[in-house]
């Protein structure tokens, strides 16, 4: 039974919500300096100042709370870069944004950053396979390919495949993650930011036009 089934009313309800959000906060702590495999309830117990029991209370056992948690990264994520892309008129604009802001949710949600990958690779079915696969992007590619269908019919970007973009896009900005979890400071996200940038504003961009001047035929 959930905890929305034991309420007694609004201030019980609130309590309750605000224990699941501390759980599911210590659970993504414990995951991102654990590691997946590691982040036992009674690690994460442990970590709220709780017992498991009070864990098992809120949530049926250690697949709702991951879950759980996986679904507010992504949504934080979401809401951190999502609506700050959508308010820009022109489509270079907007895949400048989306990836300054999602390089920059890397540097500002470190934790979460490190346990939704820990939660990726991590996550399997009894029968041991990963969960979480490429459909799990789709989402985000589709996003993505929207910005460049909108370039592509105004006549911003050259004409290529969107979603293959989108992939090249994605995964860039995850291998930014990968690099930052495996050298920390080193990784210079603003930098990292900037050259993604300018590297698919070079992917993307029409080629000029040609000048008069080249045009002239040789002698």
């Amino acid at each position: 039974m959930t905890s929305g089934t034991r309420s007694k009313g609004p201030r019980s309800s609130f309590l309750e919500e605000a224990r699941r959000a501390q759980i599911v906060q210590c659970a993504i702590d414990i995951i991102s300096t654990h590691g997946y495999a590691q982040a036992s309830l009674a690690l994460i117990a442990e970590r709220a100042g709780i017992s498991k029991g009070v864990i098992s209370y809120h949530f049926a056992g250690k697949e709702e709370l991951i879950a759980q948690v996986y679904a507010e990264v992504i949504t934080l994520a979401a809401k951190a870069v999502l609506p700050r892309v959508e308010q820009q008129p022109r489509a270079s604009d907007k895949l400048r944004i989306y990836i300054e802001g999602s390089i920059a949710f890397i540097g500002t949600h470190g934790p979460h950053s490190i346990a939704l990958l820990e939660i990726w690779n991590g996550l399997r079915t009894p029968q041991g396979k990963p969960v979480l696969d490429a459909r799990s992007y789709e989402p985000g590619l589709e996003f993505l390919q929207n910005i460049f269908r909108q370039g592509q019919a105004e006549g911003e970007f050259r004409r290529f495949s969107p979603r293959h973009m989108a992939v090249a896009v994605r995964s860039a900005i995850d291998g930014v993650l990968v690099q930052r979890i495996t050298y920390g400071d080193k990784v210079d996200l603003e930098e990292s930011s900037r050259e993604l940038v300018d590297l698919f504003h070079a992917a993307t961009a029409k080629p000029a036009a040609p000048t008069r001047a080249s045009r002239r035929p040789r002698a």
